[in-house]
This record gives C-alpha cells, sequence and structure tokens, in this order.
C-alpha cells in the first residue's frame, strides 16, 4: 500500500482534468473546502483562481509553469501506470469525504474509469460531481432523504442484489449485473432506504442531492437543510 498524505481534517475537493464548471466547484468547495488536484487538474484550479494544496500523478498533464510555483514538497510525482491518477488520489488521500469533479462529462472512457475506481477503492469516501450528476459507490446499506418524484439510478458494475424501501420499483428479489438488468431511472417515493449484499453498486443522483448524498454516507458531516427535490433543482 502506497503511503498517505498527512489526513485531511475537513473534505477535500480533488480536481481532475475533465469538465469542471465554476457554478460546481463553488458548490463543491462549499461542502469540501480543501482543494488537490490529481495531475492536469492543477491546470483547472488555476483557470479558477485556486492554488491546490497537492498535486499527486505522473504529471504528464499538467502545466510544468503551474507546478514550478507550487512548494516543491506539495507536488507528489507517481510514477507507475498501473493506476490512473484518480487512483493515485485514492490511495493516498485520507479525509472525511472527498468530492471528485472533472473525471466524469468529456469523455466517456474517463467517466467508466473513474466509476471503477469508486468500486475498486471502496475505502474511500468520494463522490464524483459532474455538471447534472452526483455518483457515489453505495456501502451495504444507505438512507438518503429524498423528495418524492427524484431520479435514482443504480447501476451495478458487478452482481448485486439487494432490498429496498422509498423506490418506485423495488428491487427486492431482482439480481443486478453488467450486461444484465440494470437499475437506472428508478425514483424516489419519499425516503430511500436501501441495502446490498455485496459491494459494487453505483448510486447516481440528480446534482442537486449532492447534501443528500454526503449526508447519506457522512452523517457526522451534518445534514441538508430540507429533502432535496425536482423542483429546487431548478433554482441552480
Amino acid at each position: 500500500m502506497p503511503p498517505t498524505l498527512p489526513p485531511f481534517s475537513q473534505p477535500v475537493t480533488l480536481l481532475g482534468g475533465g469538465e469542471v464548471d465554476r457554478e460546481t466547484l463553488s458548490e463543491a468547495l462549499s461542502f469540501a473546502p480543501r482543494i488537490v488536484a490529481a495531475d492536469g487538474g492543477a491546470n483547472v484550479a488555476r483557470a479558477f483562481g485556486h492554488v491546490p494544496e497537492w498535486v499527486i500523478g505522473d504529471l504528464d498533464s499538467a502545466d510544468r509553469r503551474h507546478l514550478a510555483e507550487l512548494d516543491p514538497s506539495r507536488v507528489l510525482f507517481v510514477a507507475e501506470q498501473e493506476s490512473t491518477d484518480f487512483e493515485k488520489c485514492l490511495m493516498r488521500l485520507r479525509a472525511p469525504f472527498i468530492l471528485g469533479l472533472g473525471f466524469t462529462g468529456l469523455r466517456f472512457d474517463h467517466s467508466l474509469s473513474a466509476c471503477n475506481a469508486l468500486v475498486r477503492h471502496p475505502g474511500s469516501t468520494c463522490l464524483l460531481v459532474g455538471r447534472d450528476d452526483v455518483i457515489f459507490h453505495a456501502p451495504s446499506s444507505v438512507s438518503l432523504d429524498l423528495a418524492p418524484g427524484m431520479r435514482v439510478s443504480l447501476f451495478p458494475m458487478a452482481e448485486v442484489s439487494g432490498r429496498s424501501e422509498g423506490l418506485r420499483w423495488p428491487i427486492a428479489g431482482l439480481t443486478l449485473a453488467p450486461g444484465g438488468r440494470i437499475g437506472t431511472s428508478n425514483e424516489a417515493t419519499g425516503r430511500v432506504e436501501m441495502e446490498f449484499d455485496s459491494h459494487g453498486m453505483l448510486v447516481i443522483l440528480p446534482r442537486i442531492a449532492l447534501g443528500a448524498a454526503i449526508a447519506a454516507l457522512r452523517p457526522d458531516c451534518g445534514q441538508p437543510a430540507a429533502p432535496a427535490g425536482p423542483a429546487a433543482a431548478r433554482g441552480r
């Protein structure tokens, strides 16, 4: 196991080199104020006027001029090519939770790779945050405060079965699997309770549910002010 960085006492916004918009970054920083960059994410941080506390990766994408402005002790070069830069960060970061931005959106293969990394590294509480979606690897049980009608998509990265309450189409008695039955475009009927018999299930929610997702995964980090609902999304 690679050595980790000194642990963060606050949540971390982890920036990748993909699609990031100012509104999403601002919202992420309101939940996770510390910034770490995965390689080319250093360029993204700079574009929005931020200086990452750490840059981690094989450094083939980060602008050398930006790296030269940083404290060299805060730039961690990891040469191995068996893992992605996102994985390199997940293996080394310890924080209450991590919000990953810039790992979905522009390239579908990169998005798939990031989703795969969530399942490969279940020890990290990490949520991928895009312009429209929040994605996380489900623990064995999860409770989400969602308003009726909110989209709840379940995408299995392995064969998974489980039980649910609060979904329009319950999953009890089903076996979900890649290449088989999946659970996209389900809907909440209220508070959603889910249990899974094995790991490998991704939960995909609208971005307006970011606070609810964080509260579900890390209740010690605070609850959202009110249940997230479809109407609120239009006010973003």
